[in-house]
């Protein structure tokens, strides 16, 4: 049986906070975030492997994939986590032992349930639409029947804090409910995520004060961007589960962040709450890749730049202290450190940089001195060196005559025509190139224009350097650097390459996006010819 197998895969109870992921229920409520059933499985395979306690699957019967998932969870062997069906209170003027939603949840065979229920009088009476004794009644004898079931009940009390705000005496007496029917844990919620970090210190001390040996938790939503501050008040206050989501996704503005969290707990308050924290970055990027979203490259902890420094002074300081400007080694997450070049750069960040691809490269020096009066000025023009190490490479090793160039570009030419009898325009490109005492006269076509410069600068350059085989364009991305000037606005292109093994960044800047285009591509394939001739 599922549910005998999971519970043989005991919680450490002496653990200070539980950590409680809802990604897969909460998190999918999240405008664009979408998980398959199979992608549901993987997640939680993931969740398992991290070392999260309790995995929320969803709401069993509420639709095809969560009836899947629960399933198919059967036949998994959880290492670690505990797996939780969730569900809602016996509707009103139904008998626990008679509503299909509660059966529903029993049927899952998870070892732990979570049910919630109202603790705002304004929702029981105008939403509910019942009185006060019945929805403390649902309460009670839902979580007694799921108590009596054999399986650790949460109960989430919704709306908790406005309740509470509106009137404390009715919140308590909701989750006392809960607890004299044998609640292994009652979790408070800040559904509409407009409570103070202040109130919700407050709130728990009575919480804790009410319900006596029963353990609180909080589920905080990000409608202030306070939900992660929020949940840290709460464990100030004595709360011993934290339900979150990866990432921070969730239902409007998003829910309690566990990525930033988990690591607040356990690197700031010695609160150990996962066995190996240095795969943070990791799932966290995973479960953007699995819903298909975009990394947000300034999230605290396992963000690109969370750890990265541009200002010069700031570099100086970390090339020789990295703590000085770094509040945890980034190691500690999965992250790492990022020296960035740009126009607010000193030397220490050209030789930081310098050292990284392995160049020799001297402070105080005249060729540092140069590379860094030459991103400034190239800057200045538009360029940028951030995401565009290959180009920083180039500009390097040209400053210290390691660069021996490996063509002449002699003429390119570009052109686009449609004409209405064929099915799609065409874009075709010829190149022109010197390459050692050869000139070579190439023409592609492509879905582009760019696409067929691409095709025709690589069926060109083929025959001289056959191993540009294996290198491919994996980005391309446009930035309007003037937009005040209008359609002659300067362009920036950025261009990233991949061999496979590795990827690296090229820039081009124009008036022209073609021409700024050129640049880019060729100074990527440039790049590979110097590393590997």
């Amino acid at each position: 049986m599922f549910l005998h197998a999971v519970r043989t895969n005991k919680i450490d109870m002496s653990k200070a906070v539980s950590i409680y992921d809802t990604t897969l229920r909460d998190g999918t409520q999240g405008e664009g975030f979408f998980l398959s059933g199979f992608d549901k499985i993987r997640l939680a395979q993931r969740l398992d492997e991290f070392g999260v306690d309790y995995i929320e699957g969803g709401w069993p019967g509420s639709n095809p994939k969560d009836i899947e998932f629960f399933r198919e969870a059967k036949e998994i062997d959880w290492s670690h986590s505990k797996l939780v069906a969730f569900g809602s209170t016996r509707r009103v003027g139904v008998s626990v032992s008679e509503d299909p939603q509660v059966a529903l949840l029993l049927e899952a065979e998870t070892p732990t349930v979570t049910i919630y229920g109202k603790t705002w009088d304004l929702h029981v009476t105008e939403v509910l639409r019942t009185t006060i004794e019945e929805n403390q009644a649902m309460i009670y004898d839902t979580v007694k029947f799921l108590k009596d079931a054999g399986r650790e009940v949460f109960f989430d009390a919704e709306h908790f804090f406005d309740g509470y705000k509106n009137s404390p005496e009715h919140a308590l007496d909701c989750i006392t409910a809960a607890a004299r029917a044998g609640a292994d844990g009652v979790i408070l919620c800040d559904t509409n995520g407009g409570t103070l970090p202040s109130e919700v210190g407050e709130i728990c001390i009575a919480v804790k004060n009410a319900l006596g040996d029963t353990a609180f938790g909080i589920h905080s939503h990000n409608d202030c961007e306070l939900a992660v501050a929020n949940a840290i008040a709460a464990v100030d206050a004595g709360a011993s589960q934290i339900q979150g989501t990866m990432n921070g996704y969730g239902e409007r503005t998003g829910n309690c962040n566990l990525t930033s969290v988990i690591p607040i707990l356990q690197l700031k308050k010695g609160i150990e709450v996962v066995p190996q924290l240095e795969n943070l970055k990791q799932l966290s990027y995973f479960v953007d890749d699995l819903s298909n979203n975009p990394h947000f490259s300034r999230a605290p902890f396992i963000g690109k730049t969370a750890f990265a420094h541009k200002g010069g002074t700031h570099v100086n300081a970390v090339k020789k202290l990295s703590e000085s400007y770094e509040h945890i080694r980034p190691g500690l997450v999965g992250n790492t450190q990022q020296i960035l070049v740009s126009e607010l750069a000193g030397q220490a960040n050209i030789l930081i940089a310098a050292e990284k691809l392995g160049i020799p490269l001297e402070k105080g020096s005249d060729e540092a001195k140069a590379v860094l009066q030459l991103v400034k000025t190239r800057e200045n023009e538009g360029y940028s060196y951030e995401a565009a190490n290959g180009s920083l490479e180039l500009l390097i090793r040209k400053a210290l005559n390691q660069y021996q160039k490996p063509w002449k570009s002699k003429e390119y030419h570009c052109s686009y025509r449609e004409n209405h009898e064929m099915a799609k325009p065409v874009c075709e490109a010829t190149v022109k190139l010197e390459v050692g005492e050869e000139f070579t006269h190439i023409a592609a076509e492509g879905h582009g224009v760019v696409n067929a410069l691409d095709k025709a600068l690589r069926k060109a350059l083929l025959p001289f350097y056959p191993s540009l085989e294996h290198v491919k364009l994996v980005d391309y991305k446009v930035i309007i650097i003037e937009g005040q000037d209008a359609t002659a606005s300067k362009t920036r292109v950025l261009i990233v390459h991949s061999d496979g093994s590795s990827n690296w960044g090229t820039v081009g800047v124009s008036d022209s996006i073609i021409e700024a285009s050129w640049i880019a591509l060729c100074e990527g394939l440039d790049l590979y010819v110097q590393r590997n001739q």
